[in-house]
């Protein structure tokens, strides 16, 4: 073997010499990584078991913390599930949102369910009905089977025509309740005889609270309307009796030989009638009198000038004393002694409270009557008519008193007649007469005399003069006297004195730039701070005569178009009923919505919309105004052939914010 072999040979045997010397030192490195792998798998399954105890506790705290009970949490590794009945959609949504606080969101995994939802109640149908002097107020929701139309006729034959009825009623499509039909047919029918009266109706029940004029009154009408009541439904009745109004407030009393009568007395209080009697008695009058209990007294000091009054009559010996609000008339016995007649007056002017003003009278008698009786009316450039001078009765007193509040105002008349039974024949028809005269005039008096009935003043009217002839002479008859002195001042001239439609809008624009016309929120109801605009506006148009006029209504573009619609309509129409109800001349008016189609600023921003929602006063041409009623007269045509089919116009009952 030569060394080449020898040496291949060597080297084959220490390499097979290696394997042996390596092993021991090759198994305590893998047996080490072995254990290492081991405990990194441990560790791990600690760490995620640690992680997701830390996240289900955490979110089920913060769950807990919100009163979520209904929410179970599961965390499987990085996931955390959230299972349980939501009681509705936003509470799902609020346990999504808590648990996203304290893990990270992508690690929410929703099973939650929502709760079903209840089905939707039908809405509850009622109307409230309200009717006083102005007319009827109609608001509420009613079911559309009912026909709105055939609601709306019936109170409009009640109110006295349309002008007189305003309806804020809304419909809606759902089945009539049971009882519904029982309780508005007879509300419709006991309101009738109520005509001051708050009608609530709902299915099966109506309240009633109304205003009587007398206890007699409400007995009658307690009996009548019960009577009608239907047994199905359930009536709640209220009604009230409140103090005559008595105005004006007056006491009439005579005293002639030894007896003392009341033709007529009045009392504000329990305590003011037992004074007024007892001093009554006290002049000699016999038994009990009818004393009325009201309101309207001028003064507290009511029952100390009736006691004055009464004792001045005594101290006279005889005749007669009114009292009528704050005047005191006082006449005598005719042709007794003027010394006694003077003394009396003195004391009892003396004695009499402040507000009280005596006119005392001594009749003087010859050839057998009392001369020169006289009456008379004078008319104040402010529309103020005092009364003076003799009537002939309690009833005569009355009539003209009422005449003159018919064509001057029930509140611009102050009484200060006085009765006599010693008056020509026809002395209440020449009265009237000048009265009819007087009324033609801005200021001036008129005078009634036996012999003539003298007129005077001023008028911005041309042919006063010409109309007042006219009136006497129908009035009186060709063959009475008259005599007139009227003149003409152009300054009172109303027609030159008229400011242009033109004047009267700018005076409207800034009223409305200083406060806004404001509603209740998605409402055609007027807010209560809405009440002074609309009183200044008033009497602007008061001033300014018959022009025409649309009343329109604005609003946002938020809610649907219809809506809208439908509440710049109402809105209008509550302007237009609060300028009537403040006796605005309002049949050259018109009210009309235009919703959203007419902005005046962007309706993106609060500030846009606000200016949006709004109400314009716009002057409608002769032209403008003809084209309005045809649409309108063929709209009420289409209107009442439908009504006639029995058909309703479908109405959406949103609620809007506008």
């Amino acid at each position: 073997m030569n060394w080449r072999n020898t040496l291949a040979n060597s080297g084959s045997k220490i390499s097979s010499m290696r394997l042996p010397l390596n092993l021991p030192f090759n198994l305590p490195m893998v047996g080490t990584f072995l254990c290492a792998a081991l405990l990194s798998v441990v560790a791990a399954y600690f760490t995620a078991l640690a992680v997701e105890d830390a996240s289900e506790d955490g979110v089920s705290d913060a769950l807990e913390a919100k009163n979520m009970d209904w929410v179970e949490v599961h965390a499987e590794g990085l996931n955390v599930f959230l299972t349980g009945i939501a009681p509705q959609e936003s509470d799902r949504f609020i346990a999504l949102s808590v648990a996203g606080t304290v893990v990270d969101a992508a690690r929410v995994i929703d099973n939650m369910d929502v709760q079903a939802s209840v089905a939707l109640a039908p809405p509850k149908f009622s109307i409230e009905i309200l009717r006083n002097d102005a007319g009827i107020s109609l608001i509420g929701l009613v079911p559309e089977e009912n026909n709105r139309q055939v609601i709306l006729r019936s109170m409009t034959k009640i109110a006295g025509g349309a002008e007189n009825l305003s309806d804020f009623m809304e419909v809606a499509e759902h089945p009539v309740p049971s009882g519904w039909s029982q309780a508005l047919g007879f509300a419709i029918e006991s309101l009738e005889d109520l005509p001051r009266a708050k009608v609530s109706v709902e299915s099966g029940q109506v309240t009633i609270t109304a205003m009587a004029d007398s206890p007699e009154e409400k007995v009658t009408l307690q009996s009548r309307i019960m009577r009608n009541a239907p047994s199905s439904v359930d009536v709640d009745l209220t009604i009230s009796s409140p103090l005559p109004v008595i105005t004006p407030f007056t006491l009439r009393a005579t005293f002639e030989g030894e007896t003392f009568e009341f033709d007529a007395c009045s009392a504000d209080t329990v305590q003011a009638r037992d004074r007024i009697l007892e001093a009554g008695r006290a002049a000699g009058m016999a038994g009990d009198a009818d004393c009325i209990i009201g309101l309207g007294v001028p003064t507290p000091k009511w029952a100390d000038a009736a006691e004055v009054a009464i004792k001045a009559v005594k101290d006279l010996g005889g005749g007669s004393v009114t009292i009528t609000d704050a005047d005191i008339s006082l006449i005598s016995l005719p042709n007794m002694d003027g010394a006694r007649f003077d003394r009396v007056v003195a004391e009892t002017k003396k004695a009499l409270p402040e507000v009280f003003t005596l006119h005392a009278t001594l009749p003087i008698i010859k050839d057998g009557e009392v001369q020169i009786p006289e009456f008379s009316a004078t008319l104040s450039p402010e529309g103020l008519v005092q009364l003076r001078g003799k009537l002939g009765s309690e009833l005569s007193r009355t009539t003209i008193r009422s005449y003159a509040q018919a064509r001057f105002g029930s509140d611009s008349i102050y009484d200060a007649t006085r009765l006599t039974d010693t008056l020509p024949v026809g002395w209440a028809n020449r009265v009237m007469a000048g009265l009819d005269a007087l009324s033609e005039l801005h200021n001036g008096s008129m005078t009634v005399t036996p012999d003539v009935v003298d007129v005077r003043g001023q008028s911005g009217r041309q042919d006063a003069g010409t109309r007042i002839s006219q009136v006497l002479n129908t009035k009186l008859g060709e063959s009475e006297l008259f005599a007139l002195n009227i003149a003409y001042n152009d300054t009172l001239n109303p027609l030159s004195n008229l400011p242009t439609p033109e004047e009267c809008l700018a005076d409207i624009q800034a009223t409305q730039s200083d406060s806004k016309i404001l509603f209740e929120s998605g409402s055609g109801t007027l807010d209560k701070s809405a009440g002074p605009i609309i009183d200044q506006i008033a009497e602007i148009l008061k001033a300014c005569g018959g022009i025409r006029l649309q009343i329109q209504g604005h609003t946002d573009s938020q809610g649907r178009e219809s809506m809208n619609q439908a509440l710049s309509q109402n809105r209008a129409q509550s302007v237009l009923a609060a300028l009537r109800e403040r006796r605005v001349l309002t049949g050259n008016f018109e009210a009309a919505g235009f919703g959203e189609s007419q902005p005046i600023a962007d309706n993106e921003t609060a500030e846009g919309r606000e200016a949006n929602r709004r109400i314009e006063f716009v002057i409608l041409e002769e032209e403008e105004a003809e084209e309005e009623t045809d649409e309108g007269s063929s709209e009420a045509t289409e209107d009442t052939d439908e009504a006639a089919e029995g058909e309703t116009t479908e109405e959406e009952t949103e609620n809007v914010q506008n």
